[in-house]
């Protein structure tokens, strides 16, 4: 997604993260896109909706939580 596109989308970011920097999110019509606003906006992690719903019904369920991670 050329840089343009990606700077006119309407980026939103958690409101537990208060005015520092964060990760936005930001849905366009083909997929769901994530950045760290601290980074260039060409650093864009582009996922399909599929995929995002996956990883928000993980983050829901705890499974990223650090103490449901095994260890090797």
């Amino acid at each position: 997604m050329p840089d343009g596109q990606a700077m006119a989308l309407s980026w939103r970011k958690s409101t537990a993260s208060g005015t520092g920097d964060c990760v936005e999110v930001a849905v366009s019509s083909e997929s769901v896109l994530v950045r760290d606003s601290k980074q260039s906006p060409s650093n864009i992690l582009k996922f399909s909706s599929c995929e995002w719903r996956v990883f928000v019904s993980g983050a829901r369920a705890g499974i990223f939580d650090l103490g449901s991670l095994e260890t090797s």
